[in-house]
């Protein structure tokens, strides 16, 4: 029988999280893509307006583009001017405007010549080939000016900004049907374990589906990672070795399984002998069997393989990692306050992160055990056990930070 040797060293939360932070770099590739494709991405370069927005001055409402000084006195006195002609949408008018003259225009037409300013349509009256002005409008009034929005040479987005549907809007106004973006982190998941079968296939006696990597990859998709998963890599040796050099081209390898300190669990190991291992065990619960270190060039995670503690480190770590891989602007945690609805004993010596669901401002512990995958799913957010807390009694205040 093989020995199954103990966690040597815990790491704070803390500690490990500087860890992760030095080595897991914001990608600095770079991709072209389509405009359609950008909102969510993160730009790799300024945006620099090569013409003018809007390219001409334009009538800013529906009315009729006059000569302003014509309609002065407009509100004291019976004051008319002929229509010569109606500018639609899109068209571009010969007609000029001359004194006591007009001409109906559409709100983003381009202004004709001679007319300085538009009179809105509810201030007119119509009589028969003329128009009654009843508001007098000053020179520039109700006109769009040429590059009133984005003027020639402005820089209108900077490298790193993250594509929201207006920025993508902005860039549209340019005429741009490509921009250039970061690259996705390139993302490998493992699952690992004898007993896993991927969703579809029939169970024999002994064993699980595979649920770690299923969520695993739906967060990191989620979080702007390319996600490939790997096939399912039995506990041995060679194949864990083959599984990990073969995902070395990627921005960043995680596991599921195989990082606690059962005799079958060669991870630990195996990061060692061809890498670095930068911890190996975490002061939190669940989620106390986690792993990082580094192969070569590429970060590599070892998640533990009961589904809560995978989900809760995921949440934990993963996150706030591959959103600075991304780039992408941090998640903000989303807190409330409520009652706690039973009495909860820590006796861990670990900082806990215990699953609640919201009930009418009562926060009901749905935590089962760190196999349970229903404990994540059935829970609206966590609340935080410090390592030095004894007991919360039922109705005491606690903040419950919100999953997304």
């Amino acid at each position: 029988m093989s020995k199954m040797e103990p966690f040597k060293l815990l790491v704070s939360q803390e500690d490990a999280e500087k860890i992760i932070r030095s080595k897991c770099r914001p990608i600095e590739r770079t991709e072209t893509i389509d405009l359609e494709s950008a909102v969510g991405r993160v730009l790799a370069q300024d945006v620099i307006a090569d013409r003018s927005v809007p390219p001409f001055d334009r009538s800013a409402m529906d009315g009729f583009a006059v000569i302003a000084e014509d309609t002065f006195g407009a509100d004291e006195r019976e004051v008319f001017l002929e229509v010569d002609g109606v500018i639609h949408a899109g068209e571009v008018s010969e007609v000029e405007v001359i004194k006591g003259h007009c001409l109906q225009i559409a709100t983003g037409s381009p202004m004709p010549k001679g007319a300085d300013a538009v009179v809105m349509v509810e201030f007119t009256e119509q009589h028969g080939n003329s128009i009654l002005i009843t508001k007098p409008v000053y020179p520039g009034a109700n006109i769009s000016r040429k590059g009133e929005d984005i003027r020639e040479g402005d820089v209108v987005l900077r490298k790193g900004t993250f594509m929201t549907p207006a920025k993508v809007g902005t860039i549209a106004a340019l005429g741009m049907i490509g921009v250039e973006v970061f690259a996705r982190p390139r993302v490998t998941v493992i699952p690992t374990g004898k007993e896993i079968v991927p969703p579809g296939q029939s169970l024999l006696p002994g064993q699980i589906y595979d649920v770690n990597s299923y969520t695993l990859c739906a967060i990191l998709q989620t979080n702007g990672a390319d996600v490939k998963r790997h096939p399912v890599v039995t506990d041995d040796l060679d194949s864990l070795r083959a599984a990990l050099e073969g995902a070395l081209d990627s921005d960043l390898i995680v596991l599921s399984g195989g990082s606690s300190v059962g005799e079958k669990d060669l991870l630990a190991g195996l990061v060692s002998e061809l890498g670095e291992m930068l911890f190996h065990g975490v002061q939190i619960k669940p989620g106390k069997p986690t792993l990082f270190g580094v192969i070569g060039k590429t970060p590599l995670f070892g998640m533990p393989g009961y589904p809560t503690s995978c989900l809760s480190n995921a949440y934990i770590f993963l996150v706030p990692t591959i959103r600075r891989m991304a780039r992408l602007p941090e998640t903000p945690l989303r807190t409330v306050q409520a009652k706690i609805g039973k009495r909860i004993v820590s006796a861990s010596g670990r900082k806990q992160f215990l699953t609640v669901k919201l009930e009418e401002g009562i926060a009901q512990p749905v935590y089962k055990h760190s196999g349970a995958i229903t404990s994540m799913a059935n829970a609206d957010g966590y609340i935080i056990l410090p390592t030095n807390l004894d007991v919360i009694e039922e109705g005491e205040i606690v903040e419950v930070t919100l999953f997304e």
